[in-house]
C-alpha cells in the first residue's frame, strides 16, 4: 500500500442546537476576545443571535466582521484582519457559509502570523502561528470546516488559494438547526457542491489518494443521494438535513486529503468572472468533465456511482454505468431546479475561449484529474455545458 498522510479538524462536534452553547464547546481555545467572521445574510437572518448571546452572557467581549461576501476578494481579507487585530483577538469565530468560513481561516492567520498573504498563496506555504480558530458552517456543501483549504479572488477574477494544515480549526461545530429553511436553490446548489467533492476526491491522480478518503467519498454520496431531494423539498426535514450536513463534511474531509480536480478547475472561472454560486458552477461542468473524463476513469466512476444513483448496480458494464452516473448527474441537477445550461446564465460563446484560459491557470487542480485537460478539452467541455 502506498503511503499517505491525512488530517483533519482537531475536533468535531455533531450535534443539533450544539452552535447555542459555543461558549461552553469552545471555552477551550476562544479565550476573552473572541472575533466572528460572518456575512450580511446570516446576521439578518438571525442565525448568529444565539450563538452571540451565548458568547457574551458568558463574559467574552466580542468582536464582530459581518460583511463577507460570496467569491470574497483580497482586499476584504485585509479588511477583516485589521478589524481583528484591532479588537485585540484572542481566537477567530467563522459562522456561514465557505466564504465566511474561508475568510475566518486567512484573518486567524494573518492576525497572528503578520505574514505576507502573496508568501502563503500555493500549497504548504502558509508558516503561522494561527490564532485559535472555531468554524460553524450554515450550508452542507463547502465542507470547508474540515479542510485546510482558503479560496479568496485576487484581481479582478482570479482565484487563488491557500492550502496548509494550519487552516484546519480547532473545533468545528456542525448544527443542523442552521440548515433548517435554507431556500431550496442553495440547498441543491451547495448539495451538489459535496458530491463533487467526494466524486472528485476518489478519482484524484494525487499521490495522496488514500482508503481514508476514498471510504469518506462513497459514505458522503450515499447519505447525499439518499437525502438531496427531501432537504430541497422539505426544508424543515431535520432528519435529511443532519444527513446532508454529515455529509457535506465526510466529502470535505475526502477532498482535503484527496484532492479536486478539472470539475473546480473549470468551475472557477465561472464564479470568477460571471458570478455564479460555487456550487451551481460545479454542478454546470460536472456532467461534462465525468464524461470527458470517462476516457480514463469510466472504471473508478463505476465503483462510485450506486452510492450516488443504487439503481445503477443493476448495469455491469463499466463503461455503460459510468456513462449513465454522467447522465443521472446532470438529470439530478434539473430534477432539482438547478439550471443547468450556461446561456441560461447569460454565457455565451463569445465568452467561452477567456474561461478556458482561465480554467488553465488552476495547475494545482488540473494535474489531479484522471486524464490530462488541453485548454482545447476545457473549451470543448465549457461548449457542450452551454
Amino acid at each position: 500500500m502506498s503511503p499517505f498522510a491525512f488530517n483533519t479538524s482537531q475536533r468535531i462536534l455533531f450535534e443539533t442546537g450544539a452552535a447555542s452553547r459555543i461558549d461552553e464547546h469552545a471555552s477551550f481555545c476562544l479565550g476573552p476576545r473572541p472575533f466572528v467572521v460572518t456575512d450580511p445574510g446570516i446576521v439578518s437572518l438571525g442565525l448568529l443571535d444565539p450563538s452571540l448571546s451565548a458568547l457574551i452572557e458568558a463574559g467574552l467581549d466580542v468582536g464582530r466582521f459581518e460583511d463577507v461576501v460570496a467569491d470574497p476578494p483580497r482586499s476584504l481579507v485585509e479588511t477583516a484582519t485589521a478589524a481583528a487585530k484591532s479588537h485585540g483577538a484572542t481566537s477567530v469565530i467563522g459562522f456561514g457559509g465557505g466564504s465566511s468560513l474561508d475568510v475566518a481561516k486567512l484573518v486567524a492567520l494573518l492576525a497572528r502570523s503578520d505574514e505576507d498573504l502573496d508568501a502563503a498563496w500555493g500549497i504548504g506555504n502558509a508558516q503561522g502561528p494561527r490564532l485559535p480558530l472555531v468554524l460553524v458552517p450554515t450550508t452542507a456543501g463547502t465542507g470547508s470546516e474540515v479542510t485546510p483549504i482558503s479560496i479568496i479572488t485576487v484581481g479582478e477574477e482570479e482565484k487563488r488559494g491557500v492550502v496548509s494544515p494550519l487552516l484546519l480549526p480547532d473545533l468545528a461545530i456542525l448544527d443542523a438547526e442552521l440548515t433548517l429553511g435554507l431556500p431550496a436553490h442553495v440547498t441543491a446548489a451547495t448539495g451538489i457542491d459535496a458530491m463533487v467533492h467526494a466524486i472528485e476526491a476518489y478519482a484524484s491522480l494525487s499521490a495522496n489518494n488514500n482508503p481514508i478518503s476514498r471510504t469518506l467519498a462513497v459514505e458522503a454520496l450515499r447519505l447525499l443521494g439518499a437525502n438531496i431531494e427531501t432537504a430541497v423539498s422539505s426544508p424543515r426535514d431535520e432528519g435529511a438535513r443532519s444527513a446532508m450536513l454529515l455529509g457535506s463534511m465526510l466529502a470535505g474531509m475526502s477532498f482535503a486529503n484527496s484532492p479536486v480536480a478539472a470539475v473546480h478547475a473549470l468551475a472557477y472561472p465561472l464564479g470568477g468572472t460571471f458570478h455564479i454560486p460555487h456550487g451551481l458552477s460545479n454542478a454546470l461542468v460536472l456532467p461534462h468533465v465525468i464524461k470527458f473524463n470517462n476516457v480514463s476513469a469510466a472504471p473508478t466512476y463505476a465503483e462510485i456511482a450506486p452510492a450516488l444513483f443504487p439503481d445503477l448496480s443493476m448495469m455491469h458494464d463499466a463503461s455503460e454505468r459510468a456513462e449513465a452516473f454522467a447522465t443521472r448527474l446532470g438529470e439530478l441537477s434539473a430534477k432539482l431546479g438547478l439550471e443547468t445550461k450556461l446561456r441560461t446564465l447569460g454565457i455565451g460563446e463569445a465568452d467561452l475561449p477567456k474561461l478556458a484560459r482561465d480554467a488553465m491557470k488552476q495547475t494545482r487542480l488540473l494535474v489531479n484529474n484522471p486524464r490530462e485537460v488541453t485548454e482545447s478539452d476545457a473549451l470543448d467541455i465549457y461548449r457542450a455545458a452551454l
